[in-house]
């Protein structure tokens, strides 16, 4: 059974990364939360990235997600790194490409750990290194008309 521990102490699961997808249809927190559900964890911290209203003072229309197709290895990559570095018990990651509205869901992260200060610093390195190294862009288009390119890696 997934998730059971034999050992008490040890990792509830030999693989901690429990889900990583880069997906285009509409994400789930009850699918990220449920991934990292951990006997053995004591702490789990979840990050939910939505679309904003604003941006550096102008009004958002919208947006869209485009991403390399190395994209979910790259994922793995560092989530595999961020669990090297912490106690995980479980972690997920899951981010959305092609057109949102405001509101919607663009990226969720969770991890859980033994203790919750473990799990929120997880957490943070992961979505920070998320961002910062998986080729996935942003497009955004204001109320005005205008519209910009972000890149997140």
């Amino acid at each position: 059974m997934p998730g059971t521990n034999d050992h008490p102490g040890e990792r509830g699961s030999a693989e901690p990364i429990r889900l990583l997808a880069v997906r285009d249809t509409p994400l789930s927190l009850d699918e990220v939360f449920a991934a990292v559900g951990d006997p053995a964890a004591g702490g789990t911290a979840l990050f939910v990235g939505t679309v904003r209203s604003h941006d550096g003072g102008a009004d958002v229309e919208g947006l869209g997600y485009s991403a390399h197709p190395s994209a979910e290895a790259e994922l793995r990559r560092v989530a595999e790194k961020v669990a090297g570095d912490y106690p995980v018990s479980a972690m997920a990651a899951v981010h959305r490409v092609g057109d949102l509205v405001v509101g919607d869901l663009a990226v969720v992260v969770a991890v859980s750990c033994p203790h919750r200060a473990e799990a929120f610093a997880a957490c943070r390195r992961l979505i920070d290194d998320l961002k910062h190294e998986v080729p996935i862009w942003k497009h955004q288009r204001f109320s005005d008309g205008t519209e910009e390119w972000v890149g997140t890696c």
